[in-house]
This record gives C-alpha cells, sequence and structure tokens, in this order.
C-alpha cells in the first residue's frame, strides 16, 4: 500500500481516517466549529496538509450522510487537489437548506479525501477523431 504523507499544521488537527476497513475516502474533520445559516457557504479549515504520491491527485467529496441529515454539501464537489499542493486542506462547504441553520462542532467529520492515479496526458490538437460506434450522441442518447 503506498503510503500518503500528511503533517498536522494545527495540534488539534485530526488525523484523516477511514471508517472502515477497504473505505475510499478518509475522512476530513472540521478544526473549529463552524455554524452555517441557510443558503450560506463557508472555507472551513482541517488543520492538515498532504503530500499527494506523484501520478496521483486528490477529489474533496461530499459526506453522504451529512448531506442526507443536514444539507451540508462542498461548493466545488469534488474540490480538486493537485500533485504538487502543499497548503492546508480546506473545504468549501454550502448549506443547501433554505430554511435551517447547521452548526458543526470542532472535529466534526465534514467531507472525505479520495486519492486517485491520474493519467498526465499532453493536449494535442486534431482534425478529427476516430470513428466509435456513440460518436457525438450524448444526453439522453442510451434511452430513458
Amino acid at each position: 500500500m503506498t503510503e500518503l504523507r500528511f503533517r498536522k499544521l494545527d495540534p488539534a488537527a485530526i488525523i484523516p481516517s477511514r471508517a472502515h476497513p477497504g473505505d475510499a475516502g478518509l475522512d476530513l474533520c472540521t478544526l473549529a466549529a463552524v455554524e452555517l445559516q441557510p443558503g450560506e457557504r463557508a472555507r472551513v479549515a482541517t488543520g492538515i496538509a498532504i503530500e499527494l504520491p506523484a501520478g496521483h491527485a486528490g477529489l474533496i467529496v461530499p459526506r453522504s450522510g451529512l448531506a442526507a441529515r443536514s444539507g451540508i454539501s462542498i461548493v466545488n464537489a469534488p474540490g480538486l487537489i493537485d500533485e504538487g499542493y502543499r497548503g492546508e486542506l480546506q473545504v468549501l462547504l454550502l448549506n443547501t437548506d433554505l430554511s435551517e441553520a447547521v452548526a458543526l462542532e470542532a472535529g466534526e467529520r465534514i467531507a472525505q479525501l479520495v486519492v486517485i492515479s491520474v493519467a498526465l496526458l499532453n493536449p494535442v490538437e486534431v482534425e478529427a477523431f476516430a470513428d466509435s460506434s456513440r460518436g457525438e450522441q450524448g444526453f439522453g442518447s442510451s434511452g430513458r
């Protein structure tokens, strides 16, 4: 298993961890308490920095339980962390509930970090593409 190197930028930061063995996502926790009013968004600190292995990227994705319970999502889901970024992981949370505020305690799980391998391809302009059975058929092209 490849290691994911991380640093605590604050002593109160919580180490990213998996809720269950084999889970794809590592839980990220808020460093400080935050309250989001209906429709409000906020940049939330985790107090954690990571060093991604070469050829990898990090995706910050919403926690399904938090979204189902309180309508909390991520504004730019998924948030992309490039291999060379070494700063603090911050999560752009959004309270999608239009009537209720949401209070999150310090240390609460707010998002998940999924690390993926990426193909670093060089863009090349071409005049035409190879034929395929689908071609340019898009939205709704496969039926319902």
